[in-house]
C-alpha cells in the first residue's frame, strides 16, 4: 500500500516478542494441535520454500487464479495467519498473506521463517509513487528500502546543530538527515521569517539484532540492502510486457514497464501528499513508498535470509494532477502486473539454480 508513522522502537524486537508470547501461550493451553505441528515437520521435509508474503488478499488473489501456480493442497492455518503451498516454475513456494501496516508485515514474515524451511523471501504488491520518471502500473524493484518513520522530533527552538537527546548515547543520529516543517508552510508573504512550532524531524535507523551476532548487543540498519543474487536475476525481467489496459475502453497512455530503481522506503502512513512525496524523493531518492516492505526487509535482514521486493505503482502518492488519489482506479491493474513480475522473476530464479546445479 502506499505508505503512517509509529515511533516504535524496533519492527524486529516487537515481532519476536509477540511471536514468543503467542508460541508460549499456545503450548501452555495446547493451541497448537498434534496434527498442525505434524503437518509443519512434513512440510519442512519438502522443503526448502521461496516465502511469497504479500500485503493483502486482492494482490494475492492474481497470483493464486495465475496458470502459473499450481496449488498442492495443503494449508496451514496459525496465529492467524494462513500458509498456502504449491509451485511456480517447479520451485516451491508457501504464500502468506500479512494484512496492512509495518507490524503486521514483520510478525507474517518472522512467523513464516520461524516455522518453515526458508530459503528465501520474495515480497510483492502495490505501492504508492515518488518517483518522477516513474508511471502508474509500472513495476519498481528498489536496490535498497528503509523505515522512514522512525523519527526523533526535536523540540521548537533547537536546530540542526544541537545534540539530540539521546544522541551521546548512540540512541538517536544526525547522520540520516531531517525535514524541516516550516519549509512547508504556505501563504507566508515573500521576504518575512517565519518558524513551525513543529520544528524539525531527524530520521533514524532501527536497531537490529542479527542472528550471527551477539545477543543483545545492538546495531543499526537504515538503507537494508536486497539480496545481491536476486537483484542479479530482477535484471532479466525488465523486459517483461505489462498490461496497460483496464478494459476494452480505458488505457493508459504510457505502456507500464519494469524499473530497477535504487531506493523504495515504507511506513505505517498511507501517504497521498505531494509535498513530503517530493521531500522523500528529493532527499533521498526514493521511488515506490508503501506500508510493508521495510519491515519485511528488515526481519530478513537479521535473519540472513536472501530477499527481495517487488512493488507496481498503483498511485502516485499526492503527486498527481487527478482530484482523488489513482489508487482507487488502477490497484486491480498495479495488482496484475506485480504478480506478472513476480512469477517471471520466480522463474528465472528457478532457470538459474538449475543451471547452477
Amino acid at each position: 500500500m502506499g505508505g503512517s508513522e509509529v515511533a516504535w522502537p524496533c519492527i524486529v524486537v516487537y515481532a519476536m516478542m509477540m511471536i514468543s508470547l503467542m508460541l508460549n501461550t499456545q503450548q501452555i493451553h495446547g493451541a497448537l494441535p498434534a496434527n498442525t505441528q505434524k503437518l509443519i515437520d512434513e512440510a519442512n521435509k519438502r522443503g526448502p520454500y521461496l516465502g511469497l508474503v504479500i500485503p493483502n488478499s486482492f494482490e494475492m488473489n492474481p497470483l493464486l487464479q495465475s496458470p502459473h501456480f499450481t496449488s498442492t493442497d495443503l494449508i496451514i492455518d496459525f496465529s492467524g495467519r494462513r500458509f498456502r503451498f504449491g509451485t511456480i516454475a517447479n520451485k516451491k513456494v508457501i504464500l502468506v498473506m500479512t494484512g496492512l501496516s509495518l507490524i503486521n508485515a514483520g510478525i507474517t514474515t518472522q512467523l513464516l521463517l520461524t516455522l518453515f524451511n526458508i530459503e528465501g523471501v520474495v515480497h510483492y504488491g502495490i505501492a504508492g509513487n515518488a518517483n518522477p520518471s516513474l508511471n502508474i502500473a509500472d513495476v519498481a524493484i528498489p536496490h535498497y528500502w528503509a523505515h522512514t518513520a522512525l523519527w526523533n522530533w526535536q523540540r521548537y527552538g533547537q536546530g540542526p546543530e544541537d545534540e539530540l537527546p539521546l544522541e551521546a548515547n548512540g540512541d538517536y543520529t544526525r547522520k540520516i538527515g531531517y525535514i524541516n516543517v516550516a519549509n512547508y508552510t504556505v501563504n507566508v508573504t515573500d521576504g518575512s521569517s517565519y518558524g513551525n512550532l513543529l520544528n524539525n524531524i531527524w530520521f533514524q535507523p532501527e536497531e537490529v539484532f542479527p542472528i550471527d551476532g551477539t545477543p543483545e548487543e545492538r546495531q543499526h540498519a537504515f538503507w537494508v540492502a536486497v539480496d545481491p543474487h536476486y537483484y542479479e536475476i530482477s535484471q532479466k525481467v525488465e523486459d517483461v510486457k505489462l498490461e496497460g489496459c483496464l478494459n476494452s475502453t480505458t488505457c493508459l497512455s504510457n505502456i507500464p514497464k519494469v524499473a530497477r530503481v535504487q531506493r523504495g522506503a515504507s511506513a505505517s502512513i498511507y501517504l497521498d501528499n505531494a509535498a513530503y512525496r517530493g521531500f522523500l524523493y528529493n532527499k533521498f531518492n526514493i521511488s515506490p513508498v508503501d506500508m510493508e516492505t521495510a519491515s519485511v526487509a528488515l526481519i530478513c535482514l537479521q535473519q540472513r535470509v536472501p530477499f527481495i521486493a517487488i512493488r507496481a505503482i498503483s498511485d502516485l502518492a499526492g503527486g498527481g494532477s487527478a482530484d482523488s488519489n489513482e489508487a482507487d482506479m488502477f490497484t486491480p491493474l498495479a495488482a496484475k502486473n506485480s504478480v506478472t513480475v513476480v512469477v517471471e522473476f520466480i522463474k528465472q530464479l528457478s532457470a538459474a539454480a538449475t543451471i547452477s546445479v
